[in-house]
């Protein structure tokens, strides 16, 4: 008896440990490879009196050889430091686990067919599928994965005809912003004409079955397409078995210089609706009666001071969105006999809240953000309020469109604990149903998500919201990750990140602040983090990572920084001007050279953001002040760093992260890694293969652990 105890007791404790988690610790001691020596030359430019020296301008030249030199020769330093990392393979084993469960986006009716898109798991690139009726057999439709060997080939928009018997869809190869429009008979699939190539920045409009409209500019030719200057945004019509040459120029081009133009079709496709701006910000409107052949533009607004656009028509009356009055957005009608401003009516007065609206079903839907919170509310077209629509919870809701005779809807509810949820939403009763739940590896019951509110250098209040795992000690040795965006009135509103849980289910923090420069506040919000005001943005970020230090969620040597984009100029910004107060920074595809980010590619559009160092001499001193790139001072100990960024973006040009690496190994002074992670044959973001997510989350995981000392438990 006593032996068989023995052996039972034996089993148990040898039981427990084959289940306990393993925990891998941190590297002691890193070796970095000496850094490649950068040529420097002697380049100044003079700025109202100020010369400044730019010594690595040789690397804007995306297509020399000694650039592909020296990329090669980073990526070999980089990968050399991330490959002794010794749970960098355990991250990717377990980012791919929680990666391969089968995802769908919500289903949408075009034609005899309902469409959907859906991703088994692991693949690159999501399928477009199609189904006839509620029981009708799944067929694959389009598959990008099929598109090149390597899946960077990506589907970068789809449009049908109103009928639903063509379809024009964009490629996007190696992420690059231009794009190729293939137009197909949807029935079988067959190709119409030929493929339409050199579009950028563009939607797609059909008119009738006729042909398409789609917006371009004229394809450098003279230099690299991925970083030359474009100006003069064109909206071109395509008809169907044509020559691209001989399409018709319908707006924009050297009468009407435009950098963005955009162009849809009102439902009943009556009507041409085309914006044109020059900036992100503001833009004129202008719509044409196609019904009548010898009709001209007639102009709807005709300054760029403020945002508008049509969201639905009801023969020639016209529902607006605008921001005209009403920093926070309100809906307006007007007629198209007389559409100007002076003759627009209020249906929907601003609130508090940013709106967000959009029609279906002959309703309109007004989305509003409360403290980056969405609430929905349901209004008929004579603008009475039908009903608040109850959401599942506090969180992110999008997807409130449909067509004008749909009788139902879909939308996605989200937040950071709360994988994407798809709902079905019936119009008439209000009443909604789940239709697809996430079978990602997540227990949303074991997390919690906070909004707190912070303050600024200048006491203005902050919001900002932290996840992390119950029970998690307050203690300031959580590994944190600080992530920010502010810029070009954008809201970060709550959503899921498969790969957050990572760091989630390691015990450690994640915290997204709602900085000014973002759209969270509506315009006045955004203008406050623009321009001259540019440093409250950076400010409003120091001071959440001095919150969190100080509620001690974290400590600096546990703090980790993350942006990308804008979000990648925030951290340059944030690192540069306080290095002691992160141990960890990650700015990713970021606009760092901020006196001459307005010379490549559309850049120069950014100004209302940023303004330029053309302006004048205060623009200028300001922009040097805190450009990242030229921030950089000589004998710094700064952050552990690993830029990232990749050889086909050409909407922030890589150079702006070749230079700021360049010069941050020259003059960085600790220990600290500081590297430059420059993808292959990949863009700004959109359209990266799985596996290219995968490896990029995994290096930044495995960076962010090793440099804050945290070790990384093997979840089986």
């Amino acid at each position: 008896m006593k032996a068989n105890i023995g052996f039972i007791l034996m089993m148990a404790v040898g039981f427990t440990a084959c289940n306990q988690e393993k925990t891998i610790e941190p590297k002691e001691a890193m070796t970095i490879k000496p850094y490649p020596k950068t040529e420097k030359i002697g380049q100044q430019d003079d700025y109202f009196g100020t010369t400044v020296e730019d010594p690595y301008r040789w690397l804007e030249d995306d297509l020399s050889e000694k650039t592909k030199a020296w990329v090669k020769a980073e990526n070999e330093v980089t990968e050399d430091y991330l490959s002794q990392i010794p749970f960098r393979e355990a991250i990717r084993t377990r980012l791919e686990k929680l990666w391969n469960y089968e995802k769908f986006s919500a289903p949408f009716q075009e034609g005899e067919y309902t469409y959907f898109y859906k991703n088994d798991g692991l693949q690159n690139q999501f399928v477009l599928y199609r189904k006839k009726g509620d029981d009708g057999k799944e067929e694959v439709f389009l598959d990008p994965n099929t598109f090149s060997k390597d899946g960077t080939t990506s589907l970068a928009g789809v449009t049908f005809s109103k009928d639903g018997s063509l379809v024009a869809y964009q490629i996007s190869e190696g992420g690059s912003d231009w794009r190729k429009v293939i137009i197909l008979q949807a029935a079988d699939k067959k190709i119409i004409g030929d493929t339409l190539i050199d579009v950028k920045f563009s939607g797609l409009a059909w008119k009738g079955n006729e042909g398409i409209y789609y917006s371009s500019y004229d394809k450098p030719k003279d230099a690299s397409a991925l970083s030359a200057m474009t100006d003069q945004h064109k909206l071109y019509f395509h008809k169907l078995n044509s020559a691209q040459t001989t399409d018709s120029l319908i707006f924009g081009g050297s009468k009407t210089p435009r950098r963005y133009v955009g162009a849809g079709l009102s439902e009943d496709e009556r009507f041409l609706i085309v914006t044109a701006a020059n900036t992100t910000s503001g833009n004129e409107l202008y719509v044409k009666d196609l019904s009548n052949p010898s009709s001209e533009f007639v102009t709807v607004v005709n300054n760029m001071e403020k945002n508008h656009y049509i969201i639905d028509n009801e023969g020639e009356k016209f529902f607006i969105y605008t921001e005209l009055n009403a920093p926070n957005g309100k809906i307006v009608t007007t007629e198209f006999a007389n559409p100007t401003t002076a003759n627009w009516k209020d249906l929907i007065a601003e609130t508090d809240q940013v709106l967000q609206p959009s029609s279906g079903g002959g309703k309109i839907f007004a989305s509003y953000l409360k403290d980056a919170i969405t609430q929905v509310k349901q209004y008929d077209r004579a603008g009475k309020l039908e009903r608040d629509i109850e959401l599942p919870g506090i969180g992110t809701a999008v997807g409130f469109g449909a067509k004008e005779k749909d009788k139902e809807l879909y939308f996605t509810f989200t937040s950071y604990i709360n994988p994407g949820t798809i709902y079905k939403y019936d119009i008439a009763s209000g009443k909604s149903e789940i239709y697809k739940e996430s079978n990602v590896q997540f227990d949303p019951s074991k997390y919690e998500s906070k909004q707190v509110f912070y303050t600024s250098k200048d006491d203005t209040k902050i919001p900002m919201i932290i996840t992390y795992k119950k029970g998690v000690k307050l203690d300031g040795t959580n590994p944190t990750l600080l992530y920010g965006y502010g810029g070009f009135n954008i809201s970060l509103t709550p959503s899921f990140s498969t790969s957050n849980i990572i760091l989630l289910e390691q015990g450690g923090v994640y915290a997204v602040a709602n900085l000014r420069g973002g759209g969270e506040y509506g315009e006045n919000w955004h203008v406050a983090g623009t321009k001259l005001n540019k440093q409250n943005v950076f400010d409003d970020f120091i001071a959440a990572a001095e919150y969190l230090i100080a509620e001690k969620y974290t400590s600096s040597e546990k703090l980790g920084i993350a942006g990308a984009s804008n979000g990648g100029l925030l951290v340059g910004a944030a690192m540069t001007q306080r290095p002691e107060l992160f141990k960890v920074a990650l700015p990713g595809v970021g606009v760092l050279d901020m006196l001459r980010y307005h010379k490549f590619t559309a850049g120069a559009g950014w100004a209302y953001d940023y303004g330029t160092a053309d302006d004048n001499a205060e623009m200028f001193a300001y922009l040097y002040k805190y450009s990242p790139y030229h921030a950089l001072k000589p004998a710094t100990n700064y952050p552990a760093t690993m830029v990232t960024t990749a050889d086909h973006d050409d909407r922030v040009v890589p150079a702006h992260s070749f230079k700021f690496a360049a010069r941050l190994q020259e003059y960085h002074a600790g220990e600290n890694p500081v590297l430059i992670r420059i993808e292959t044959n990949a863009g700004h973001g959109a359209g990266k293969s799985t596996q290219m997510v995968i490896a990029e989350q995994t290096d930044k995981w495995a960076f962010l652990f090793q440099n804050t000392k945290t070790g990384f438990k093997e979840i089986k």
